[in-house]
């Protein structure tokens, strides 16, 4: 007798929730890897196809670049947005001594480049749109998800429901589909906001991306092309409508002044932005038939601009635990041993920096008489004793070339007490 039983239709195998830059980089990712995708995203088609610029200008690392380069993210970028960094300095104050990070002698071989980051969502769009194996799905709100035994369902607000072998979500540092899976997180508001504009300047910048942590705010100058940069002004949430409201020359003049005239005559360039402080870590990054990547498993301070960096290796991790579990034969890529090493790998390579990350803003936005003689120390430190320079420059020029040859090393010499405050 023929079974008349309706069967049910088989899974996808991913769906992931949330078409941000890390979303549609982990599609063509699991796409490559032979598996089968969904993107669900709750914006119009039209507001991922023309982004608008937000202000923010995202580091790319050497291993970045790489990662993007395989996902055909980076060919997909105009050549004009990439400007290279060749060189970063920081500044505390009136201090004498900075510390310095270089490129190595090849000048074709920078510390790595500067992209907005709204040409970025734009090009991981176009990469994900090549591949047959990924679906985009717009206009689309995710009230619910169901994480079973043998499958995850994600239930929609148009009473539809999408099946899957696993689901993901890259919905930002503030995920709401993480906390439909019973996942928290620790969050660390800074009380401070960054303010953000583009700046055209009389004198070339050469490649240096200059910080300096001043009295009440920190001031970030980004090179980009053309002598222009990105300057990034980190200041008290109760001071956001102040910096705001001054008008383009008065904001010019202000940037002009904290870096001591270095750029020459400076001029805002387009709108300015601001962007909350608040940075997120989630107790976990996988459970039943769920994962999370990007910001919804780490959101970084922007002060050591690794945020993008951590979100592609988080999705090159996970890619590559999915795509080891199918090819074991197992078949099943949602199998807890594939995401249980994915959640070890990813927080190996995320915790150290995160709690790096905050301690040293913390020792740098504090104006205390105690920090301040901290910090100072630590400068003094890096400038007076060559083996301690060399090793936090090896350290952080690593991160940034992800493991190649380490930046040579050059202190500043001391400038004479009573000199102005400026960047180096």
């Amino acid at each position: 007798m023929e079974n008349l039983t309706p069967k049910t239709a088989a899974p996808l195998d991913v769906v992931i929730v949330g078409a941000g830059p890390a979303g549609l980089a982990l599609a063509c990712a699991l796409s490559d890897a032979g598996l089968s995708v969904r993107l669900l995203e709750q914006q119009p088609l039209a507001a991922l196809e023309t982004p608008g610029d937000d202000g923010r200008e995202i580091a790319i690392t050497h291993r970045s670049r790489q990662s993007m380069e395989r996902l055909g993210l980076w060919d997909a970028l105009p050549v004009d947005a990439v400007a290279p960094l060749r060189e970063a300095r920081v500044l505390d104050g009136d201090h004498a001594q900075a510390l310095r990070f270089l490129a190595p002698a090849s000048e074709s071989d920078p510390l790595g480049w500067l992209v907005p980051n709204h040409r970025i969502r734009a090009a991981a769009l176009v990469a994900a749109r090549r591949r047959p194996g990924v679906a985009l799905q717009c206009d689309t709100q995710v009230v619910g998800i169901e994480l079973g035994d043998e499958r995850a369902s994600v239930l929609l607000a148009d009473g539809k429901r999408e099946d899957a072998l696993l689901v993901v979500a890259a919905d930002s540092r503030f995920s709401r589909v993480r906390r439909m899976a019973g996942i928290g997180a620790s969050m660390r508001d800074f009380g401070r906001s960054v303010i953000v504009a583009c700046m055209a300047h009389e004198h070339a910048h050469d490649g240096v991306a200059r910080e300096c942590f001043g009295d009440g705010n920190t001031l970030a100058l980004l090179p980009l092309n053309d002598r222009r940069s990105s300057a990034v002004v980190t200041v008290p949430a109760d001071a956001v409508g102040d910096w705001l409201a001054m008008p383009a020359s008065e904001f010019a003049a202000r940037i002009e002044a904290q870096s001591g005239a270095r750029l020459g005559a400076l001029r805002q360039v387009g709108e300015r932005h601001h962007y909350p402080l608040v940075g997120v870590y989630a107790q976990r990054f996988c459970a039943r038939r769920f994962a999370l990547v990007g910001d919804a498993a780490v959101g970084m301070h922007p002060v050591t601009a690794h945020g993008w960096n951590l979100g592609l290796q988080g999705v090159e991790t996970l890619a590559s635990e999915l795509r080891a579990a199918r090819l074991s034969g197992r078949g099943d890529i949602g199998d807890r041993r594939a995401l249980e090493a994915f959640e070890r790998a990813h927080r190996l390579a995320t915790w150290p920096l995160y709690a790096g990350t905050n301690a040293l803003v913390s020792l740098f936005t504090d104006d205390s008489p105690t920090a301040k003689l901290a910090r100072r120390f630590v400068l003094d430190a890096a400038a007076r004793m060559p083996v301690v320079s060399d090793l936090v420059k090896t350290i952080v020029t690593r991160q940034l070339m992800g493991g190649a040859p380490a930046a040579r090393s050059r202190r500043t010499p001391a400038r004479r007490p009573g000199r102005p405050a400026r960047l180096a």
